[in-house]
């Protein structure tokens, strides 16, 4: 047996033994989708207002606008999970849900998508400033920010048509560190931002009426 032969043995061999601690079938690490989950906010004490709202798609910070799951673990750091990633882009999450919310509170005649040949007497945009895990030394937490303007479409006067603009700020702790944890504070964070944004819009509107 030459040399060239005892080596081809040896390199069978090799691969016979690693296929035996191997497992060449076992599946790739999979990516686990993420979105929000809560219960529309109740507002109680209001009467309807007759007038319809569109809501357009919201924006999102460069920083943000991706379907990975971004966290923040030291100063001027911005990194992401490559496994876990939100099922649609944050932009189109807060929009989503947001119009939800705004809808189940039945206090406006209609609540109209982006893309609509319905009138409408008032435009809501946004952007999503932050959507990220803050992970500090001692506390994680799911930070939200979404900034809104209301605009009135029936105003001919152009410095009258912005009715308000607010930034919407929530930070919300967790204690399961992982990105179901942060899912969890996340969507408590758009839940109060979201009520508070409702609540701004009805008194901007009840004002003009």
């Amino acid at each position: 047996m030459n040399r060239n032969t005892r080596l081809l043995l040896f390199c069978l061999s090799l691969a016979f033994f690693a296929g035996g601690c191997f497992n060449f079938k076992q599946p790739r690490n999979r990516v686990e989708h993420y979105t929000l989950e809560y219960a529309p906010p109740v507002i109680e004490g209001l009467e309807p207002l007759p007038v319809s709202l569109k809501i357009e798609r919201f924006s999102v910070n460069p920083a943000y606008n991706t379907r990975r799951i971004i966290y923040r673990d030291g100063s001027f750091k911005r990194n992401e999970y490559f496994y876990h990633k939100w099922r649609v882009n944050p932009g189109d999450l807060v929009t989503s849900f947001l119009s939800r919310d705004i809808k189940n509170t039945g206090l406006f005649k209609a609540v109209l998508p982006n893309e609509t040949d319905i009138p409408f007497s008032y435009v809501l945009e946004g952007s999503v400033d932050e959507f990220v895990e803050w992970d500090a030394s001692g506390e994680w937490e799911a930070v939200l920010a979404v900034t809104v303007t209301l605009t009135a479409a029936d105003e001919p006067d152009i410095s009258k048509r912005v009715l308000f603009q607010k930034t919407y700020r929530v930070a919300k702790p967790f204690a399961e560190k992982n990105p179901r944890g942060l899912t969890e504070a996340m969507s408590q964070a758009m839940a109060e931002a979201s009520s508070h944004i409702i609540r701004d819009i009805y008194a901007a509107v009840e004002d003009r009426s």
